[in-house]
């Protein structure tokens, strides 16, 4: 099942926003996700009263519906994100909020986030408009020539009744996580992607403008996802280069 049919989620996300200049020149652009990262070690990281004022611009001119803001976690504890969702205003219906684990977080903290209400889609709570859908992305950074270790967590997350809404699969970089430039192999990914539960597939790690058609057409992803590649310094964006990424991301997905 495609990613935004499963929740209505993004088929293009800009991650590394830092200011609501950028989080609205995505939108403008067409994208259907942006991503802001509480890593405190990243060149990316936003505060979460930041993080805060980028959403409640953002919504000023764009609602849930049309863009989501993903946080990006690094390795924090179930308290330190909650602390986060709740000190930066990014829980409710209006505000189209997802997290995105993307450290070497145990699939057991995916079980404490369901028991939290966070990741779950149960059809009748939203239904009652109550609790709204934090979808939970769970990032892998690839290091293997196949997906055998992406499949093996998967299946403890099954095991543990915690599978996440989506799988991002990122590149392998000695002590960093995401936003290295470096690509995944897409010959392999594409190969190997049954491995990963049936879940939708998010691919991330060195793509470009340039070169997104040829990794959509190899990989076979439901969405995409870039930082570096659109943007003038890690933390400003490149208007040229984000619009040419979401024009060509989008062909390339529609086909």
């Amino acid at each position: 099942m495609a990613l935004d049919e499963q929740l209505k989620m993004y088929r293009i996300k800009i991650c590394g926003i830092t200011n609501a200049e950028d989080a609205l020149l995505a939108a403008e652009a067409g994208a259907d996700a942006i991503g802001v990262n509480f890593y405190e070690k990243s060149q990316r990281y936003v505060r979460p009263d930041e993080a805060g004022e980028i959403v409640d611009r953002l919504r000023e001119e764009y609602s849930a519906q049309q863009i989501q803001v993903f946080g990006v976690f690094v390795n924090a504890s179930l308290d330190d994100i909650i602390w986060t969702i709740r000190e930066a205003n990014l829980y409710g219906p209006d505000r189209g909020f997802g997290i995105q684990l993307h450290g070497d977080e145990p699939p057991e903290l995916i079980r404490d986030l369901h028991k939290q209400g966070l990741g779950l889609t149960d059809q009748l709570m939203q239904v009652t408009g109550h609790v709204p859908t934090v979808p939970v992305v769970r990032a892998f950074r690839c290091r293997g020539a196949d997906l055998a270790a992406e499949e093996q967590y998967l299946k403890q997350c099954n095991q543990l009744g915690a599978i996440p809404q989506a799988a991002l699969l990122d590149a392998y970089a000695p002590g960093a996580y995401g936003g290295t430039g470096q690509c995944v192999d897409w010959t392999t990914v594409g190969r190997e992607r049954h491995r990963l539960s049936g879940l939708p597939l998010v691919l991330a790690g060195g793509l470009n403008s340039e070169n997104v058609a040829a990794a959509i057409a190899a990989a076979k992803p439901d969405a995409v996802d870039v930082a570096s590649g659109v943007e003038f310094t890690p933390r400003k964006k490149d208007a040229a280069k984000v619009y040419a990424f979401v024009a060509a991301a989008r062909a390339a997905l529609a086909k």
